[in-house]
């Protein structure tokens, strides 16, 4: 049966469905929320929101409702939304479910030999470390946090489960809300850097018991550097 409706006749005028509109407006609060434009205990009204990203509020009370099911925003009924907490609980929380992410995508990526970016990561990994080292002063904070998630996204890969990766998206956005509060620190980075390349020679070793023990000494470090 052919579709008619509101929805047919906007897809043949070339003009934007309601769904596409909410689609765009997810990934537009989604891009706000991760580089820190909205920030972590940030109050909204949804007019305000509206502005802000430029869509529709029919369109933004869609893209609302998937950030609050991802832990991202929770709707004050009649008053707006506010921006998730990144408390000390919230931050073990989200650390903790990625570190399980870390261990089971290394046990994977070892005992089956898939592709691994190993060398691509190690080059980057020594590369900035080297840097952090001689000019502990330098402003190297958001490539440290790129440099950060690419460890962390290989090996999410590992798992090899289009359910895994939605629920590690999920958490890896929650993460940036995360970061944007509780930024790397200059002294961080290199002892960060440090750690993942540990991971790394585990990982190259196909010693998944030492896999396992330094991504979790990395998250117990992270956490102490966070003060949680």
């Amino acid at each position: 049966m052919q579709e008619t409706g509101p929805s047919q006749n906007l897809r043949v005028m070339g003009m934007p469905t309601t769904s596409n509109l909410s689609d765009r407006a997810h990934a537009a609060l989604l891009d706000r929320l991760r580089d820190g434009r909205l920030r972590s205990g940030t109050f909204l009204s949804m007019p305000v929101l509206v502005d802000l990203i430029g869509l529709p509020i029919a369109a933004m009370r869609e893209a609302v409702k998937r950030a609050e099911a991802s832990g991202l925003l929770t709707i004050v009924p009649k008053r707006g939304v506010a921006v998730m907490d990144a408390g000390p609980q919230t931050t073990r929380d989200c650390l903790e479910l990625r570190t399980m992410f870390d261990c089971e995508g290394a046990r994977r990526i070892i005992a089956s030999g898939g592709a691994f970016p190993l060398a691509a990561l190690r080059e980057t990994h020594h590369q900035l470390l080297a840097e952090a080292r001689a000019d502990p002063a330098c402003d190297l904070q958001q490539r440290a946090i790129r440099t950060d998630l690419s460890l962390h996204d290989a090996l999410a890969r590992g798992l090899d489960s289009p359910l895994a990766a939605r629920l590690y998206g999920e958490n890896r956005d929650r993460i940036a809300v995360i970061q944007n509060t509780r930024p790397f620190v200059p002294d961080r980075i290199a002892p960060a850097m440090e750690e993942h390349l540990a991971i790394l020679d585990a990982i190259e070793a196909r010693d998944s018991i030492r896999a396992d023990a330094a991504i979790r000494y990395h998250l117990r470090e992270t956490l102490r550097w966070w003060g949680v």
